[in-house]
Parts: C-alpha cells; sequence; structure tokens
C-alpha cells in the first residue's frame, strides 16, 4: 500500500518535505522488505533523521543527523529511543522547545528530564489532536 494512503496523523500535520521524506522511505523499504512494521520503523527512521517530533507535528531539524542513542546505534541497538524528540539537540534547543510547548519547570531541569517533558508533551498534544 503507498504510505500516502496510510500516512500517520504526526506527519499529516507536518510540512510536504517531511510527509514526502516518510512516503518515498516507506514505499522503498516495502519494496525491499515487503509491507509491515520494518517498512514504517524505517520510514520513521529517515524522519528523524531530518525532523524532531514538536507538539503534535513535526519541524525540520538545524542539523540532520541521530536524533537519538537509538537512532545512532542501529536496529540492534539497545538504547532508549527519545520518541522524536531530538535527545542529541543542546540543552539550549531543548529549553527553546519546552517553552514553545509550555512546559513548566524547565529552568531546574537536566537535559535527558528536558527529553522526557518534551515526550509527554508531545505525546499529549497528539493525544489531543486526534481527538479532535
Amino acid at each position: 500500500m503507498p504510505a500516502r494512503e496510510d500516512i500517520p496523523s504526526t506527519l499529516r500535520r507536518s510540512s510536504k518535505k517531511a510527509q514526502d521524506t516518510y512516503a518515498k522511505t516507506h514505499d522503498s523499504a516495502v519494496d525491499q522488505y515487503g509491507e509491515g512494521e520494518r517498512a514504517h520503523r524505517t520510514a520513521f527512521a529517515a524522519v528523524k533523521h531530518s525532523f524532531e517530533k514538536v507538539g503534535d507535528h513535526w519541524e525540520a531539524k538545524a542539523e540532520k543527523g541521530p536524533s537519538d542513542d537509538k537512532a545512532a546505534g542501529g536496529k540492534n541497538s539497545r538504547a532508549k529511543t527519545a520518541g522524536g524528540v531530538d535527545a542529541n539537540a543542546s540543552k539550549q534547543h531543548l529549553m527553546d522547545v519546552a517553552k514553545r510547548l509550555d512546559i513548566t519547570g524547565r529552568s531546574r531541569m537536566t537535559k535527558a528530564e528536558l527529553v522526557d517533558a518534551i515526550q509527554r508533551a508531545n505525546a499529549a498534544s497528539t493525544r489531543r489532536a486526534a481527538a479532535k
């Protein structure tokens, strides 16, 4: 099934470039691996390389690259994923994202705490958008 017909809702609320990245990678992965979870994971990995999840959509990152230790380690990595948050970004960038998401207490948070708080805020924002 072409990815455009079944694109995830967070990507439907994102830029055309993010949608194109997902769709092209997904369709290529389907050709190589067949339809299923592996094709979707491959497509999201490509999206996470160039975009980060902010609230209920994906935004272009300032610099392309792995978004977390899981992405940097590859498929056999036991590291945890940051769920679309660019955990490799600077603490200042994470503070800016947290401010945009109106996360309280952000000034006292460590970088790891900011990543977790942004993940929770993103999930809540996605749930609210899906409920509309």
